[in-house]
């Protein structure tokens, strides 16, 4: 367990860097659902991240990656890589901090997100290929250019700075009995999953996939990082197959209690419910976890569950073909 030990020091690290900075995350609200709670026979919270700064969790990991950077690596700028979400925390961050900064962005990126990027002053370089192709093209650059590489989830800053979600959860409900959070390249659950487990080892940590696109649950059920072929998905912030060094892996591999696998049909349902009856817009990925839960409800039937919503960046035309 010396890995989550590191982690989770680098969460405490985070969460008190945090307090000194300027344009810190917000502390997001943890709210019991009565509706939910009804229809699954669990206490449900939502943990309503989409809430956060540039609306989603990636703000907390991008920050923290930033703020830690040198002078010189300041200087010289940063290269990252994202599907939207993380570039445009990245792109928020850094024009915080007067950095430097390009998106590599894979040719299903939404649109919105890439304008947003676009917006927040970092440049966009659009490849052609999935996730994973905009990453390795993003790395290669960065180390032919000197400049500092930021991965979406494959750094131990950046999973620290997520992990500051699971410091705020424990604060909010100490007695939490699971969580469960939408899994791409584990960067959330691996720093939310390193802090839980260091000081509450009794909560279950639930990783939640798209059948569609379960690259991470595939490897862990492998034993390996393999390549998964995967099919088009409405939670399009966790799509792409994982990196071959990616040090999520192996936390996920410690951290994560158990999986779900949700359709797309139970993922359209739950972001219509979300909107219906509680007015709240979210995207794929926060609808993913949402699915998992209720599919997982009747093994946790009275316990006190954190759903974390992660983010709520779903492009116009995408919503209004899910809602006719």
């Amino acid at each position: 367990m010396k890995l989550i030990a590191r982690i989770e020091k680098d969460v405490l690290a985070a969460t008190e860097r945090f307090k000194h900075c300027q344009s810190p995350p917000h502390s997001t609200l943890l709210e019991h659902n009565p509706r939910l709670s009804d229809l699954t026979g669990m206490q449900v919270y939502l943990k309503h991240e989409q809430m956060q700064l540039t609306g989603s969790f990636k703000y907390r990991g991008a920050l923290n990656c930033i703020l830690s950077l040198t002078e010189q690596q300041r200087k010289a700028g940063v290269i990252t890589a994202s599907s939207g979400n993380h570039g445009m925390a990245c792109a928020m961050a850094a024009k915080a901090a007067a950095v430097s900064l390009t998106v590599y962005v894979p040719e299903n990126a939404s649109p919105l997100k890439l304008s947003k990027i676009q917006n927040l002053g970092a440049k966009v370089k659009q490849v052609e290929g999935d996730c994973l192709v905009a990453e390795t093209q993003a790395r290669t650059e960065a180390a032919k250019l000197e400049k500092t590489y930021i991965s979406p989830y494959n750094d131990h800053m950046v999973m620290a700075g997520q992990g500051t979600i699971g410091v705020e959860l424990l604060n909010q409900l100490p007695d939490v009995d699971a969580v469960f959070l939408a899994v791409g390249g584990g960067g959330l659950i691996g720093g939310v999953g390193a802090h839980l487990k260091a000081t509450r080892p009794a909560t279950k940590i639930i990783g939640c996939w798209p059948k569609n696109s379960a690259a991470m649950a595939k490897c862990l059920e492998a034993g390996a990082i393999i390549h998964v072929d995967e099919s088009p998905t409405l939670s399009d912030g966790t799509a792409g197959n994982v990196e071959d060094d990616a040090i999520t892996f192996e936390v996920c591999q410690q951290v994560i209690d158990d999986t779900v696998l949700v359709s797309e049909e139970a993922i359209r349902k739950q972001l219509l419910q979300l909107l219906k009856n509680e007015q709240l817009v979210v995207e794929g990925a926060a609808a993913v976890a949402l699915a998992g839960a209720i599919e997982y409800a009747p093994k946790l039937k009275d316990k006190k569950v954190a759903i974390i919503l992660c983010g709520r960046n779903v492009a116009y035309d995408t919503f209004r073909s899910i809602i006719t």
